[in-house]
């Protein structure tokens, strides 16, 4: 049987996944990209929590995941490459807004706002990156579930 927080991730992810096309790829857990797609990648990552609260009866474990997003886009026009990131931002924020308890498997999600960075690529076109946590809030009667 599948973990509660593991068919979360695999939902989160399927969910995200109705963004990807010919030009914008999804993963989960990717280590490293060899390549950014045209349209952008963007890689789910397990993430962390911190301690669960109790509830004693009947016993209820109350978690708060942070499942970390990257998303990543290359193009050598600033603009052009600041727009589409934009644009991957607000799509998955639609992607949430759409399904904030994951059909029932957590209570709530919701994002917090990105943090943006840029890396220099030498003879290439430099990389935009935006990095989103997402709060998946869920019960269960087990920590291992």
């Amino acid at each position: 049987m599948t973990s509660k927080r593991e068919q979360i991730f695999d939902r989160l992810t399927t969910k995200v996944k109705t963004l990807e096309s010919a030009t914008v790829k999804v993963y989960r857990n990717l280590d490293k990209p060899q390549k950014i797609t045209s349209g952008g990648i963007i890689i789910l990552r397990d993430g962390g929590g911190e301690e669960p609260e109790v509830l004693l009866s009947p016993l209820t474990y109350i978690y708060e995941h942070l499942v970390t997003v990257e998303i990543m886009v290359q193009n050598p026009d600033p603009a052009i490459r600041d727009s589409i990131l934009d644009a991957l931002l607000v799509s998955i924020g639609g992607v949430i807004n759409a399904n904030r308890t994951l059909d029932g498997l957590a209570e709530w999600i919701e994002a917090r706002s990105p943090d943006f960075q840029e890396e220099s690529i030498e003879g290439a076109a430099s990389i935009r990156t935006a990095t989103v946590l997402i709060m998946v809030r869920f019960f269960t009667t087990d920590p291992l579930n």
